[in-house]
């Protein structure tokens, strides 16, 4: 009861909704969202820019839930936790996200400790979120006892978020998840563990239809996409990919990233023969090697080509 959860170490393909508690037949953009360094209201502004998508708010991310709630009421919201105080306290984020009409409620569990992150420290950054943070001993304490507790007390849909092993994707069935998120954090939590898509199958398996499977960490092309949902997830979910559209254009930055991904998605099912989603079954792919050493922007290996007039 007291083992720490998650220990063990959209663009839509299809639709899905989070409040839906059983697996259905065949995108989420990322759970972090940019800063709140855009004027608030202007195009720029990332609480309008949620409405280009199906959103995810985390409670460690700008603007609030309250006012991406506002800019975007039709848009299928959740909401992430980060747990920073006690039951008390959870229980006061569970009834905002409630009554701002978000869908679902997420929990993180793969964050016990915060990752050295050298990036971040070379720079001299930290995140806002963190400089205004309450105790982490909440976060690292956090146990399955705390899930069982929260499914007695409310009523709304349970992701757990940072599910790596099929040991904890079972537990948080057993505990009442509705949804398994397997997610690596984008492989900033860990080194040398292992990718998001390589541990998708055993948690899959693991849950053997009694929860969904929202799947993240590195997709940034839509052969990423086709692959998590042929491998078992039901939502794949985007996080710097969407904040790389929002950097380049605000939310029409983010509505043309979707689009790309989309265009991809579709290549990459007609090109493998495919007309539905329920064509797709893990038969169909297998592991392969890197052709690039692996960095932030490896998808797009034609970042730096020089493109000088109608050269091939």
């Amino acid at each position: 009861g007291d083992q720490p959860c998650g220990q063990q170490n959209r663009l839509e393909a299809r639709h899905v909704d989070p409040r839906q508690e059983r697996r259905k037949a065949p995108e989420d953009q990322g759970h972090q969202q940019p800063e709140n360094e855009a004027a608030q209201g202007g195009p720029d502004d990332p609480a309008n820019a949620a409405a280009a998508a199906h959103q995810p708010s985390s409670s460690v991310s700008e603007p609030g839930l309250e006012r991406v709630a506002e800019a975007a009421p039709d848009t299928l919201r959740i909401y992430q936790l980060y747990v920073r105080h006690g039951a008390e306290w959870v229980d006061e984020q569970v009834k905002r996200a409630i009554d701002n009409g978000y869908c679902a409620f997420a929990i993180t569990v793969d964050v016990q400790w915060f990752s050295r992150r050298e990036r971040d420290i070379a720079k001299r950054w930290k995140r806002k979120s963190r400089l205004r943070s309450g105790d982490w001993e909440h976060q690292s304490s956090f146990c399955w006892d705390d899930v069982k507790r929260f499914k007695d007390t409310h009523d709304i849909p349970l992701i757990l978020k940072g599910i790596q092993t099929a040991e904890d994707a079972d537990l948080a069935c057993q505990h009442g998840a509705n949804w398994v998120y397997v997610s690596n954090h984008g492989g900033r939590q860990i080194d040398h563990g292992q990718g998001a898509l390589e541990f998708l199958p055993e948690c899959v398996a693991a849950v053997d239809g009694r929860a969904q499977i929202l799947f993240d960490s590195g997709v940034m092309r839509g052969t990423d996409i086709v692959k998590a949902i042929g491998l078992g997830a039901d939502l794949v979910g985007i996080g710097r990919l969407a904040c790389l559209g929002l950097a380049a254009a605000g939310a029409e930055g983010l509505v043309r990233t979707l689009e790309l991904l989309e265009d991809e998605v579709k290549r990459t099912l007609g090109l493998m023969g495919v007309r539905h989603w329920e064509e797709i079954e893990a038969s169909q792919f297998c592991p392969g090697q890197p052709t690039a050493e692996p960095h932030v922007f490896s998808a797009f290996p034609l970042l730096k080509m020089p493109f000088d007039g109608d050269a091939p």
